[in-house]
């Protein structure tokens, strides 16, 4: 495994490190304790030391199981976890100090540490990235002891600029892959020049990455990826990365064409991320321990050719730039 400063934190992480969504919530099946510890387990196992959560994650369990792992691990384990997202209605004005201050107590109850490595605003409305007094709140935590690092879970590339203005963010998971290049430009300029970890989420595009979907592909009713296609339950960049399925599918043909090797498409996904240093860790997610073995391999990969990124930059200006590129 390889390892790449987060940002400023004076942390390591493993350039590889895993996203736990996926375990359960959203993709249409239930948290399941066994199956996620297996995944855990066999993550640090592999010298991954950095694993993302949420306290929306199947109302908990996940920061839970995250928790009991950091407990359990004779080596560093860093957990990150976000807050916000359990908000009802899920409004600017609810990120305030009562919530906030609420939401780390619930995660450090749930995880039975002391404090929290990393606390992230978890894709909050664009409005909160204009308030100082929300992030002034994370600072007051701070000095309580309670968060030793934080950052924000953004949808697009302008609240990711707005949010590394405030001297506090240290941190600022974002989309970027194949399918998602914008965040490349000036966004990735501005948190090298700031010292900002950069955690990049939805690496495989919700899977289409994989190459191993089809038309024929069935998706249970759920799956975030059968009912927010459109974004009927929140941001559809979300899911697919916002692009159109039938688009996704003959763009990762292409791809398969461009990357005939002895690694997977998605392994290939991976180390594309990994080709620009202004990222510090990618977190995949894992339904079982297999897929966490394959994606921690990319790692290893030898770096992709410069014919090979001109490549992947043509096909996107091609097939997605005209609707993805201006909307995040």
């Amino acid at each position: 495994m390889q390892y790449r400063p987060l940002g400023r934190t004076g942390l390591d992480v493993s350039a590889i490190s895993l996203g736990t969504w996926q375990v359960g919530g959203g993709w249409g099946r239930p948290f399941d304790d066994e199956r996620a510890w297996s995944i855990l387990e066999q993550a640090a196992g592999l010298g991954i030391n950095f694993i993302d959560t949420a306290d929306g994650y199947s109302d908990g369990q996940g920061e839970r199981q995250v928790g009991r792992l950091v407990r359990r691990r004779p080596e560093k384990i860093i957990l990150a976890t976000k807050c916000g997202r359990r908000l009802r209605p899920h409004t600017a004005d609810g990120y305030n100090r009562e919530n906030i201050t609420r939401f780390v107590d619930d995660s450090l109850a749930n995880t039975g540490l002391e404090a929290l490595d990393l606390i992230q605003l978890h894709c909050p409305p664009t409005d909160v990235y204009y308030r100082p007094e929300v992030f002034a709140v994370l600072d007051d935590l701070k000095q309580q002891g309670k968060i030793l690092h934080y950052g924000v879970s953004v949808e697009r590339v302008e609240e990711a600029l707005k949010a590394i203005e405030y001297p506090g963010v240290e941190t600022v998971q974002i989309i970027f892959n194949m399918f998602r290049l914008r965040p490349s430009e000036l966004f990735f300029e501005q948190a090298q020049k700031r010292r900002v970890g950069v955690i990049v989420r939805v690496p495989l595009a919700s899977g289409l990455l994989s190459g191993k979907f089809s038309q024929a592909s069935q998706f249970d009713p759920k799956d975030h990826r059968f009912f927010n296609r459109d974004g009927q339950a929140f941001d559809k960049g979300e899911t697919f990365s916002g692009v159109d399925y039938a688009t996704g599918l003959e763009a990762v043909a292409r791809l398969k064409a461009i990357f005939s090797s002895d690694y997977t498409l998605a392994q290939v996904a991976l180390r594309w991320i990994l080709m620009f240093d202004a990222v510090s860790c990618v977190i995949p997610g894992a339904s079982r321990p297999a897929q966490v073995i394959d994606n921690a391999a990319a790692a290893d990969m030898p770096p992709l050719s410069e014919e090979q990124m001109q490549q992947v930059r043509d096909l996107y200006d091609q097939l997605i730039r005209p609707s993805v590129h201006p909307l995040w």
